[in-house]
């Protein structure tokens, strides 16, 4: 088992996304992360769901959301051709001694701090998943007080969808 992305483009209208999580819930599929927004198309946006299994549930998946009436297009990236990012906010408890270092830390992975008062920082990290892994591991060993995670967006390579 491991975790794949499919994408779906769908109409916009009120209450599209209860009818995925809804069929995804009947169905016993577990969304391990979903991400949607507008679309290069008018009145249709884009959602991306991150499910963890194999290539059967997988189709089953396709071929169910597939059937939903509102959903015109379903697709399942192909992990050698695809761009996949994560955004990630992590609160830090720092003092004067430990701020330095995860600045530093943050630094190395292209990360920008985004907010800073007396008791803690924001760092705002974006990259693809063993990025944020990796930048999470190095800063376990200070006391990180919130964390907030976007979930994979991703997008075909080249020009074809």
């Amino acid at each position: 088992m491991r975790e794949y992305q499919v994408l779906l483009i769908m109409k916009d209208i009120p209450g599209v996304l209860s009818k995925i999580s809804g069929l995804f819930s009947k169905r016993g599929f577990n969304i391990n992360g979903i991400t949607s927004g507008v679309s290069e198309r008018d009145g249709f946006f884009r959602m991306t769901i991150s499910v963890i299994g194999n290539k059967k549930i997988i189709e089953q998946i396709k071929k169910q959301v597939g059937k939903l009436i509102d959903v015109v297009e379903v697709q399942i990236f192909d992990k050698a051709k695809t761009i996949k990012r994560e955004l990630i906010l992590v609160k830090i408890k720092t003092d004067f001694k430990s701020r330095r270092e995860v600045i530093e830390v943050a630094e190395i992975f292209k990360g920008k701090v985004i907010d800073i008062s007396h008791e803690s920082l924001i760092i705002e990290l974006i990259g693809d998943l063993d990025k944020i892994d990796g930048f999470l591991k190095l800063v376990q060993k200070f006391e990180v007080l919130e964390i907030s995670r976007t979930g994979i967006t991703a997008m075909h390579r080249g020009e074809t969808q």
